[in-house]
């Protein structure tokens, strides 16, 4: 649709130039105007499901009607009343109003190109192809109605060879416009000639003062081959990948969203030291991107410099306390830097670590309470170095409120209630995860699980089922066996029965 403002800017033009204008010879129209349907009114048009979006045809931007003379009022006044017609959902009556435009002036490209788009909805395409022939006589050295034409003829015309030469002629009229190449590269794509669509991205890739939106582009467009689910790239393919996104951001030095897609490019290609300089500088750019803050701490945390991240994470918080995803990659940080203290016996520090890690995992729920990744890790802290099994059991049964299908908050709520000196009810909450799990995740129910059960088992006093629960564990996992052997040895000799099961 046309903005309204878009119109009534064309309105204060003509109002301002075009009050001593004279009739000119060259108004007559290339064509005899096309009859209209009768007008009809109907819902608003939305996007075709028959066109992709990476085809769609552009909306008309604004338009300065270049025929002279009185017509051109009665031109401008078509056009508004389009435009009108447009927002209201009456197509037909707004495809007469442009079309009484483009009798004018067939040349207006922009509003040819969106004319053309609305007849190919209608599956009007012999219309929208002679509004586009008109554009081109009218424009010969516009690369728009080419593109529009290749597209109709790819797409519902079949007509591949023709859809070809449209493509090659916008190329050749703007050789520094993408638009061309990826018309052509889709129409190979399409006909499996993946061969001829890499050649086209060759050729692009050979235009050396193109924008930086050109090649950001370009690069996309290798990507959709080289990068495809479950592909595995070259080193010739990462290579020439590489040199497309960093040619991108050479030319694009003071282009936010440049830098940035090419800094998710290498991140998401595991490039970190590549993403950062391009994080890096975004941020001198833009310094209130918090998003790029987050891309930027996590690549710092993947290059194992955990002091800049923390440092980074730190700022975004202080300025977007309200975003729960700082806190919980800062309660991670926290959390492997306690575990590499404690492995080397620093155990007060890594105590204080422990503790920072829970605070901003609390935090991290207070704000999103829906992530249940966050309860197991914030759990896990509570029930081993912290040792604070009531705050776990708590939290625990929280999170199994919360996700009552989820037999893993069982698992770990049985665990927790054992640490905290509640063997039965431990008990009964193993079991009822044994069930759950039974019924939606078989995979839990490891050795370990049946290791543990048993051991809350063995402090409730059910020595023959802790028994068979620790059988169990050694049956399932017998290279790995000897705890629960001992857990059996250790409670029949404590039992003084079975003693040469305890052997």
């Amino acid at each position: 649709m046309i903005p309204r403002k878009h119109a009534a800017r064309l309105a204060l033009l003509f109002i301002a130039f075009a009050g001593g204008e004279t009739l000119s010879a060259a108004l007559s129209p290339a064509k005899t105007p096309h009859s209209a349907k009768p007008a009809t009114t109907r819902e608003p048009l939305k996007r075709s499901s028959a066109i992709d979006d990476s085809l769609a045809l552009p909306s008309a931007k604004d338009l300065t009607l270049r025929s002279d003379g009185v017509h051109k009022a009665d031109a401008l006044a078509h056009f508004v009343q389009g435009v009108d017609y447009e927002e209201n959902g009456e197509m037909d009556k707004a495809l007469e109003a442009y079309r009484q435009v483009l009798n004018v002036d067939p040349g207006e490209v922009e509003l040819a190109v969106r004319v053309a788009a609305l007849l190919v909805r209608e599956d009007e395409y012999p219309d929208a192809i002679d509004v586009l022939k008109d554009a081109v006589k009218a424009r010969p050295n516009a690369p728009e109605p080419y593109l529009s034409l290749s597209f109709i003829y790819a797409k519902y015309l079949r007509k591949i060879d023709q859809a070809i030469a449209f493509a090659n002629k916008a190329i050749a009229l703007d050789p520094q416009s993408i638009e061309g190449y990826q018309r052509l590269f889709e129409i190979e794509i399409a006909s499996a000639d993946e061969k001829r669509a890499l050649a086209t991205l060759d050729r692009a890739a050979k235009i050396p003062a193109a924008s930086p939106s050109f090649w950001i582009r370009l690069g996309r467009l290798y990507s959709a081959i080289f990068l495809k689910p479950d592909a595995h790239p070259s080193p010739e393919q990462t290579a020439r990948l590489n040199e497309i996104y960093k040619t991108a951001a050479m030319k694009g030095q003071d282009d936010t969203a440049v830098l940035k897609e090419a800094g998710d490019y290498f991140a998401s290609t595991e490039q970190i030291k590549d993403a950062l300089p391009l994080y890096l500088r975004v941020l001198e750019l833009k310094p209130d991107d918090a998003n790029v803050r987050e891309k930027l701490a996590t690549a710092f945390v993947l290059t194992n410099q955990r002091s800049r991240a923390i440092e980074t994470l730190d700022t975004i918080i202080k300025e977007h306390p309200e975003k729960y995803q700082p806190y919980e990659l800062l309660a991670q940080l926290h959390d492997d830097e306690a575990r590499s203290l404690a492995r080397a016996n620093q155990l007060e520090t890594a105590n204080a670590e422990f503790k920072k890690a829970a605070a901003n995992y609390e935090q991290s729920l207070l704000i999103n309470p829906n992530h249940p990744t966050t309860y197991l890790r914030l759990a896990e802290l509570f029930l081993a170095p912290l040792k604070q099994g009531d705050r776990a059991v708590a939290l625990l049964k929280e999170a199994r409120r919360r996700y009552p299908d989820a037999p893993e908050f069982a698992y770990y709520l049985a665990i927790a209630l054992r640490e905290s000196n509640n063997p039965k009810e431990a008990v009964i909450t193993f079991e009822e995860a044994l069930n759950e799990a039974q019924n939606t995740n078989a995979e839990l129910l490891t050795a370990r699980f049946y290791l543990d059960y048993g051991a809350a088992a063995e402090q409730a006093g059910l020595y023959d089922k802790a028994a068979e629960l620790f059988r169990k564990a050694i049956a399932m996992d017998p290279a790995n066996a000897a705890e629960p052997y001992n857990y059996l040895g250790y409670m029949w000799a404590e039992q003084n029965i079975h003693l040469e099961e305890a052997e």
